[in-house]
């Protein structure tokens, strides 16, 4: 499992490594080199900038995480959407292959609902195994039963399969479509920096050594809380696919 993807871990190595910073940066203002009255003024703006900027860089990271936990929300729905279709089109085809798909679309709906309940990587290597099996299984049935008379209103039935395969894809995308790496190291970067100013300024010494690396680090927390699919607290739950396979089992 990536380490983003424990958000209470980002949280322990964000406020350790900024509060090392601060205790670095107030430790060289104390020991070797400092500040002076009149580089004051300047410092001040230069560590406004700085902060200003890990604000913005924080800002731009959570809309970025906040957009794509909306994505896998609606994927979510749009998967539901296009099984409970795929479902309901069966009654095109021939009683015994439209018994047969229903009973795959049963099985493979299960797996869609354990994919996104799934922490453990195994069991989601196990479950994208079995997904793929009933999706092949899912396509030949429907080929097997409108090969021999090809008709407008057995075309829906290819289409509403063709948008369960995909739906799946796009879901599998949207999972992968993660905040950069590169992104967190710069914001990790100029949070540290942000910290060893914030510790090298601070005129009343390091009592107030924690205040700035805990609200960065919270804030580092959320983000990757919403970023991450499976190890967060803040989860997309497979509410739309559940309920659809309550209603199916219930007919």
């Amino acid at each position: 499992m990536d380490a983003f993807d424990t958000p209470f871990l980002v949280l322990a190595v964000a406020l350790v490594a900024q509060w090392l910073a601060t205790y670095a940066g107030d430790a060289v203002r104390k020991k070797m080199r400092p500040l002076k009255e009149e580089e004051r003024e300047d410092f001040d703006l230069i560590r406004t900038a700085a902060l200003t900027l890990l604000g913005l860089i924080i800002g731009f990271s959570f809309a970025m995480a906040v957009s794509r936990y909306d994505q896998r929300k609606n994927l979510e729905e749009a998967e539901a959407n296009a099984i409970g279709t795929a479902y309901v089109r069966a009654d095109i085809l021939p009683a015994e292959q439209a018994t047969k798909l229903r009973e795959l679309l049963k099985k493979y709906l299960d797996q869609r609902v354990a994919f996104y309940l799934a922490r453990d990587r195994g069991q989601v290597g196990q479950i994208n195994a079995e997904t793929a099996k009933l999706q092949a299984e899912l396509w030949s049935t429907v080929l097997s039963a409108v090969t021999s008379r090809q008709t407008a209103v057995e075309a829906l039935v290819v289409s509403g399969m063709n948008d369960v395969l995909n739906a799946q894809g796009y879901t599998q995308a949207a999972w992968w479509n993660r905040i950069p790496v590169a992104a967190w190291a710069l914001m990790g970067l100029i949070a540290i920096s942000c910290n060893l100013l914030f510790g090298y300024g601070e005129r009343r010494g390091s009592a107030l050594a924690l205040v700035l690396p805990f609200i960065v680090s919270i804030a580092f927390f959320l983000i990757a809380d919403i970023d991450s699919p499976r190890g967060g607290i803040i989860r997309v739950l497979p509410q739309n696919l559940a309920a659809l396979s309550q209603s199916i089992k219930s007919q």
